[in-house]
């Protein structure tokens, strides 16, 4: 499969559609509080970052401390609707079942929230013992050490990994890193990836043939 001796993937809009969801779950808790927004502001503002990087956008924006329990509240309602509304990117279970190379997964979420999406979606057998998490560092993208990480542990050099990517600060994570990255441009709604990543693809039936 050319260059490439291992594959790491995002989770969050690359495997399982999950964005979407979760952001509007934001929205809503952010105009309970007396906010004005939008999914389409909190996808630009929000998408691939973590969740103290979320809360202190939100507290911003409100001019106000966040109840203590907001973070709580969060993860509960979204992963109630997770539950029961998730589904995997469309293709990307004919990429996974004909990768030649081994693969893994790097993700901003937690544990329990990653391997809750992919159980949902069918995905966690092609993961099980390959996933990697940045709050088991305690480091968040575009920090690169949970890809540095994730190369270290499935066995190989920088240079033999390639990230598959979807936010601006999930490929400046791989770019620090000294990664090449592939963005996934189906949801990149700010058009910001394009100039930054090694190539882009907007559907999972053009990867394989771009490997």
């Amino acid at each position: 499969m050319g260059k490439y001796k291992c594959i790491i993937f995002d989770c969050d809009g690359v495997l399982v559609d999950s964005e979407p969801i979760t952001n509007q779950v934001l929205v809503d808790m952010t105009n309970e509080l007396g906010g004005n927004i939008d999914l389409k502001y909190a996808l630009t503002h929000f998408k691939g970052g973590s969740m103290q990087d979320c809360y202190h956008k939100i507290a911003k924006l409100l001019q106000q401390p966040l109840p203590d329990n907001f973070i709580e509240a969060y993860r509960t309602r979204s992963y109630d609707l997770l539950k029961n509304e998730i589904k995997p990117i469309k293709g990307v279970k004919t990429v996974l079942d004909n990768l030649k190379i081994p693969f893994c997964v790097a993700s901003s979420g937690p544990i329990e929230k990653i391997r809750l999406n992919l159980n949902t979606t069918g995905l966690l057998p092609y993961f099980e013992g390959n996933i990697f998490s940045c709050y088991t560092i305690q480091k968040w993208k575009p920090d690169p050490s949970i890809f540095l990480l994730a190369a270290k542990t499935m066995g190989f050099k920088i240079n033999e990994c390639l990230v598959i990517e979807d936010s601006l600060l999930g490929v400046k994570a791989a770019q620090n890193g000294g990664f090449d990255v592939f963005g996934y441009t189906a949801h990149d709604y700010n058009n910001e990836l394009k100039s930054e990543v090694t190539q882009t693809f907007d559907s999972m039936d053009l990867l394989l043939k771009m490997l």
